[in-house]
């Protein structure tokens, strides 16, 4: 027979389920709403022209003003008991327990620890713990469309042109950063406990993944400002090749530091055998994660040109899968997803139809700008509505100091080294400007909220947030002024300011040898096996090879051949130059013929006949 008060507990739980139903769709609501308000802010204020504030700034404002409503203006929601049980554990908390109550076993599972000083906060308002998103929900949901864009959409001209110096600053310049920020810190969590304002454990291995998370710099802001204003096309392809390499060194950095670990009694001092253990784990996941990438991004064919539709929807799906197959993998699925974005848009794109390299263009372009500015708008919230903040004044203000210390002694010291073997140099303009656009922003954000388990990592998310905050403010609002200030160039065209374009190009080409190689290889046996582009490999291959290639050379490829009589415009001719190419120009005192790198390695300015003709490129051609 039933009991009596099972029917009234159905009741209470179908009550109980219907109100979080509610409550998960306002939440979701509220973020739909944020974002609503920001793109028809963004529209009021390109509109006015108005660039001292942007749309990720006013994101994290209305973020900001939410989180206040929630925190302060929303009634109590509540089923909880007013005052939880207490129980004793011999062993550390759970993920699930099982409890028996009269019987009947439940299944009751771990939200996480909650501050003693807001427990009556959190029993009373359910939305203040509804709205704290998991933190996976950034890694596997929100970051691989942001992280995929910035590789499908790399304008590869530039970004190959600066590679050594990005690679550089990338690199060496994160792990300078990380160390530089966390021996500063090491140093400020010293000078607290000397003072008695630090009451838990902060070890050195924590100040040095807290200097991880600051070395991701992430000036989408900035680099909006440079889009609009068409600022010189070699300090935009640093500053975007720089912020998205290193947003996957640092999280691949922050992985191996967590992997130190010492043996002996001292487990948070420094030992040389785990400190090269975790420089090995970095290696490894990098280069591997790196291989994933390329070689998902390689085999991603697509023979659905008759149905765009499909086509895209297979195309979206590889590409996200790259990230969650790293990450399943052990590898990093940021790094895996920039490279397999790269990849795809030197060899996929090639082969879609003309629909779907429109639709996937367009779709990776919104889904990276709602996810970036959801991400900045759930900053805003999680001042407010995150229950376990820990402010330190002495810590936020030598994060602070740390941070400009660190951008400095990555900035100047590598920027001297690169100008020793560079001919067109970075210049001091240049250079004040990269150190005025590092920025703090999503990834840093991310890798804090992933762990907030600890005093120490509580203590690093607020000021994370804090030091996210004032950056994209106050550095992303005096782009515009600091342009002008510096006396950068603005309003340049990448495609009309062509001759600057080839001489710088062309200057690279004199020292640029590896990479000369490596592309003159990509264009005649690569891209005819991926894609239809290229030269068919029956012109390129020795005879001998001639079944195989012509069964490897799409019918498509001989097409666009024969269609073409050539195999690219001028630029393919200096990329993949072949053996006895010769360069033709014409001026007022007759036309001149000579040898493709004879051309390149004494002619002292290319683009500027003896004769005095003034515009040289219409006329120069390559036979």
């Amino acid at each position: 027979r039933q009991h009596p008060d099972s029917g009234m507990e159905e009741l209470a739980t179908d009550k109980e389920a219907e109100e979080s139903h509610r409550q998960d769709s306002v939440n979701l609501l509220t973020f739909i709403l944020l974002l609503t308000l920001t793109i028809l802010t963004i529209w009021l204020f390109k509109h006015r022209r108005v660039r001292f504030l942007h749309e990720t700034g006013l994101a994290m404002i209305y973020g900001l003003l939410v989180g206040v409503i929630l925190r302060y203006g929303i009634p109590a929601t509540s089923y909880h008991h007013k005052t939880p049980p207490s129980c004793v554990l011999t062993e550390g908390p759970s993920s699930t327990l099982l409890l028996n109550v009269s019987g009947k076993l439940f299944e009751y599972t771990l939200k996480g620890e909650i501050n003693s000083r807001e427990i009556n906060n959190v029993e009373q308002n359910d939305m203040l713990r509804k709205v704290t998103f998991d933190p996976e929900v950034f890694f596997n949901i929100l970051l691989p469309p942001i992280i995929f864009h910035a590789g499908y959409s790399l304008k590869k001209r530039h970004f190959f042109r600066n590679l050594g110096s990005i690679i550089t600053y990338a690199f060496l310049g994160t792990a300078i950063s990380c160390f530089v920020i966390g021996n500063l810190m090491y140093g400020v969590v010293k000078l607290m406990q000397m003072v008695g304002q630090l009451s838990e454990k902060f070890y050195y291995t924590d100040c040095l993944f807290f200097g991880a998370i600051l070395s991701a710099t992430d000036p989408v802001t900035v680099l909006a400002i440079f889009t609009e204003l068409h600022v010189d096309v070699d300090l935009y392809a640093l500053l975007f090749g720089e912020s998205v390499m290193n947003d996957a060194v640092a999280i691949v950095l922050s992985s191996s530091i967590m992997a130190y670990q010492p043996s002996g009694a001292n487990t948070h001092m420094f030992d040389a055998a785990a400190f090269f253990k975790s420089v090995g784990v970095f290696l490894g996941i990098f280069s591997g994660s790196f291989a994933m990438g390329a070689v998902t991004g390689v085999v991603t064919f697509t023979k659905l040109h008759c149905f765009p539709l499909l086509e895209t929807a297979l195309f979206f799906l590889m590409s996200w899968s790259t990230f969650l197959l790293a990450e399943a993998c052990g590898f990093t699925g940021v790094v895996a997803v920039l490279f397999c974005g790269i990849t795809q848009a030197h060899y996929t794109y090639n082969n879609l139809s003309e629909e779907s390299t429109k639709r996937t263009k367009q779709l990776f372009e919104v889904l990276h700008f709602l996810a970036e500015n959801f991400i900045f708008s759930y900053m805003g919230l999680a001042l407010f509505t995150f229950q376990n903040h820990v402010f330190s004044p002495i810590f936020i203000a030598g994060a602070f100091i740390a941070i400009f210390i660190g951008r400095a002694c990555n900035i100047y010291p590598l920027t001297f080294m690169l100008n020793l073997g560079r001919r067109h140099k970075i210049t001091g303009n240049f250079q004040h400007m990269m150190m005025f656009s590092g920025l703090r922003g999503a990834m840093a954000f991310a890798l804090a909220i992933r762990d907030t388990a600890t005093y120490a990592r509580q203590m690093m998310f607020t000021t994370t947030l804090l030091i996210v905050f004032f950056t994209v403010w106050v550095f992303g609002g005096g782009t515009t002024p600091m342009l002008s200030r510096l006396h950068i160039r603005v309003g340049v065209d990448p495609d009309q300011d062509l001759q600057q374009s080839v001489d710088n190009f062309l200057t690279r080409q004199e020292s640029a040898w590896l990479f000369r190689l490596w592309y003159s290889f990509d264009h005649n046996y690569l891209k005819p096996i991926l894609t239809h582009s290229g030269p068919p490999l029956t012109t390129t291959l020795p005879p001998c090879c001639g079944p195989l290639a012509r069964c490897l050379t799409s019918p498509q490829a001989y097409q666009v051949h024969t269609r073409t009589g050539h195999t690219g415009g001028p630029f393919d001719t200096l990329l993949y130059p072949r053996r006895g190419a010769t360069v033709t120009w014409g001026g007022s005192t007759g036309s001149r013929s000579v040898p493709l790198f004879s051309w390149f390695h004494h002619q002292q300015s290319p683009l500027e006949p003896s004769d005095g003709s003034a515009s040289l490129w219409p006329n120069i051609g390559f036979t």
